[in-house]
């Protein structure tokens, strides 16, 4: 079963997308927003769909432990309003959506899923980690969510933002958006054969299907992202994690050569939630796609785990 579109509303009057995926049974006072990271849109990174195979939808297994899943496209991704600078020529602006313009969309969709679930847990992936840690520094006296998971986490990465940028083939000057185009990302990702791997294909399809899409064969990423990374890579993060104080987990995979174990203790140690609220661990054999991998249930079950024993803490 594919996740469900709804519509939120930013404070500026923005449509952002929220997908949604309601707990087994229909039941539960609990939700979990997942936040998406710097290229790919909520839909194809947490919901991708896989013909006849849901064992990719991260979505789907937070609704099977009992939670309803939550999934929102920051404005510029997936089926969110784009900024109007993503319709100039990409070097007509500079990045449209920094961390703080994306805190503000997440803050409209928790203040959505506050008036509907008694207990809301926030996760981040990647550039998502920045976002929400943006969004609960800025918000740390009234921070409405029971958790925060930050899963591969870039905070003071130790390899330079050259390497970022060689990586995906873009120029370091910063433009407002990239091009992502079906060949190079095929070959970037190993994918020897057009076709041959279901899980890319449905991911791409996501990707283009979307207000992202330009053609079948290309979608837009907008920069903000890579222009807060720059930040990190010099040691200067775009939030103060000393300021989070809700409980947390820090989570990345072994195998993950972008979010490393220095940066990621790093992120852990400076997170201001109490020593006995936080949590810190790492999946064997995962990568920075740890949901898209073989280890994928492993992934979600460490997550879910997590909640349950937040949720205990509260009762």
């Amino acid at each position: 079963m594919q996740p469900t579109p709804t519509t939120v509303t930013a404070a500026d009057g923005t449509d952002l997308r929220l997908w949604e995926q309601p707990a087994d049974g229909g039941g539960g006072n609990t939700a979990v927003l997942h936040v998406h990271g710097s290229i790919t849109n909520s839909r194809a990174l947490f919901a991708p769909p896989v013909e006849g195979d849901d064992s990719y939808s991260w979505l789907a297994a937070t609704a099977r432990e009992g939670r309803t899943a939550l999934a929102l496209d920051i404005r510029g991704y997936g089926d969110s309003d784009r900024p109007p600078e993503l319709d100039d020529p990409p070097e007509a602006n500079d990045p449209p959506v920094r961390a703080p313009t994306a805190a503000r969309d997440i803050a409209a969709a928790v203040d959505a899923a506050t008036d509907r679930f008694e207990t809301v847990h926030l996760l981040g992936v990647s550039w998502g980690t920045m976002t929400c840690g943006y969004y609960l520094a800025h918000h740390a006296d009234d921070a409405p969510v029971a958790s925060l998971t930050q899963v591969a986490p870039v905070h003071r990465p130790p390899w330079s933002f050259e390497e970022v940028t060689t990586a995906l083939g873009v120029d370091a000057g910063l433009d407002a958006y990239y091009h992502q185009h079906y060949e190079g990302v095929r070959e970037r990702q190993g994918v020897a054969e057009s076709g041959e791997d279901p899980l890319f294909e449905a991911v791409w399809r996501a990707q283009v299907e979307s207000n992202q899409g330009v053609d079948d064969g290309t979608y837009i990423a907008q920069s903000g992202s890579l222009a807060d990374t720059a930040m990190a890579c010099e040691g200067e993060p775009v939030y103060d994690a000393a300021a989070v104080g809700v409980p947390a987990l820090v989570l990345r995979g072994t195998d993950d050569a972008i979010s490393v174990r220095e940066d990621a203790l790093g992120l852990y140690d400076e997170l201001g939630t109490t020593a006995d609220r936080k949590e810190y661990a790492e999946l064997a054999g995962a990568d920075h796609y740890a949901m898209h991998g073989a280890r994928r249930g492993g992934l979600y079950a460490a997550v879910s785990d997590y909640h349950d024993r937040v949720e205990r803490d509260l009762d």
